[in-house]
């Protein structure tokens, strides 16, 4: 495979939607209750919140850059995420996915071509996370906040965007209610959770794909 060009740029950005839609909650949205209708919500207002889906261009295709969260962190410990979080008040969506990226992982945000947003994410704690997606130059150095993340990683997005690595897994709950979630095992790291979520919701939107 050829470095990925302007017309496979292209192509991605048409199926994303345009950045910094105001209107997330009446676009289509994917969740963590769609494999699991029967789970409880957490009520009320939900929280905005924003990650970079970083497509980075390399000689061999593209890219996406994953990190593996701080054992120190209170929540979601260890586990693999896009860099992102909370939008801060007044902030759009592009902003708090290049701002937190840049202090999660010292992307600068000049390095980033910004092409649309995927389909937006609801998860179990009450977030609704807007996926931004973005070309990322090569030359890129990363440098990880030892108070965030532990580890930064890239994986193949022709990987990613292939439904024979998607998984299906589940873990028991200690009520006796069992949790169903999408996985992706790359090398040592498992993708999982809200973040294998919302790639498959990507390849959706982009392949055309029928939830399975």
């Amino acid at each position: 495979m050829t470095r990925p060009g302007p017309e496979l740029r292209d192509w991605i950005s048409r199926h994303l939607d345009p950045l910094d839609d105001q209107a997330l909650g009446d676009r289509e949205i994917r969740s963590d209750f769609d494999l699991n209708p029967d789970m409880p919500g957490t009520g009320g207002v939900l929280t905005p919140a924003a990650v970079l889906v970083g497509l980075v261009e390399r000689e061999a295709g593209l890219s996406v850059i994953l990190t593996r969260r701080s054992e120190t962190l209170r929540r979601h410990t260890g586990q693999v995420a896009f860099p992102g979080g909370r939008c801060d008040p007044g902030e759009t969506p592009s902003q708090t996915a290049l701002r937190e990226a840049n202090e999660e992982i010292g992307l600068d945000p000049a390095a980033v071509s910004l092409a649309g947003m995927s389909t937006p994410y609801r998860t179990g704690t009450g977030y609704l996370i807007a996926p931004v997606v973005g070309f990322v130059r090569p030359d890129i150095v990363l440098t990880p906040s030892p108070d965030e993340v532990a580890h930064i990683f890239e994986t193949p997005f022709g990987f990613l965007m292939d439904p024979a690595n998607h998984e299906k897994r589940f873990y028991d709950m200690p009520d006796g209610g069992r949790r169903h979630f999408y996985a992706m095992s790359w090398e040592d790291q498992l993708i999982w959770g809200a973040t294998a979520g919302m790639l498959r919701a990507l390849y959706d939107r982009l392949y055309g794909a029928a939830m399975g």
